[in-house]
């Protein structure tokens, strides 16, 4: 089955083309969250990159956050008005999910993670088992010392919000002697091609979208946020 894919939860957009488990076409670019001037175009950039048309894919699938608001907005649209026009069927992929694709068949707990509010990082935990990926509980968000508790036995961490946090974070764990592994360079980006993969498989077990979809924010409630501000100590 030829997928098209959209990943827009982060500052680098990705758009691939998928064929089963092959890629035909990819595109990656970083629009400093500029993705309503540049999807379009890079989906059109894509497919005639592979030689084909919007009417020779049989499906689509497209990353549903958390991440950036706009961005998710964006990609979420987009792909729900491909889907009207062409009846295909659509599969959402939640972003940490996506980028547990990224390290297939890995021995180790995985630990994507995302920047969020200032100071905050969303994450989950997965494990690859014979039957397939696991997440092991729900996406998280919260501050750095939340994420760094959180890391109770060996794992192998990477994304945007492990490398922009990475020194904080080891200083945090090495405190509390736990240990990470950093997973490779190539593997730390939100991909189009790991929300194809997996989009793929959800298509595969019949898991599709409904009309009624939104973007999976995963945010804190403003009440607790409040409250933290209110005992936070005055500087």
């Amino acid at each position: 089955m030829k997928l098209l894919a959209v990943e827009t939860a982060t500052g680098c957009q990705s758009v691939a083309l998928m064929d089963g488990l092959i890629l035909l076409a990819r595109c990656d670019l970083h629009t400093a969250g500029h993705h309503g001037k540049h999807l379009i175009p890079t989906i059109d950039k894509v497919l005639r990159t592979a030689g084909h048309e919007l009417s020779d894919i049989q499906g689509l699938a497209v990353s549903i956050g958390p991440g950036s608001f706009t961005g998710l907005r964006v990609g979420l649209a987009t792909m729900m008005g491909f889907r009207m026009v062409t009846g295909m069927p659509l599969a959402a992929v939640p972003t940490l999910e996506a980028m547990a694709w990224n390290v297939r068949s890995s021995p180790m707990r995985l630990c994507p993670i995302l920047k969020a509010r200032t100071g905050e990082v969303y994450w989950a935990f997965y494990e690859w088992k014979e039957s397939g990926l696991m997440q092991i509980g729900e996406d998280q968000v919260g501050p750095l010392c939340k994420l760094a508790e959180a890391l109770t036995e060996p794992t192998m961490v990477y994304g945007e919000g492990w490398q922009a946090n990475r020194e904080e974070l080891r200083r945090m764990l090495s405190i509390s002697g736990k240990t990470v592994q950093e997973a490779d360079a190539d593997m730390m980006a939100a991909s189009a091609v790991s929300v194809g993969l997996a989009g793929n498989e959800k298509i595969r077990k019949n898991d599709i979208a409904g009309f009624g979809l939104s973007p999976r924010y995963v945010q804190r409630a403003e009440a607790e946020l409040m409250m933290e501000r209110r005992l936070a100590p005055i500087k």
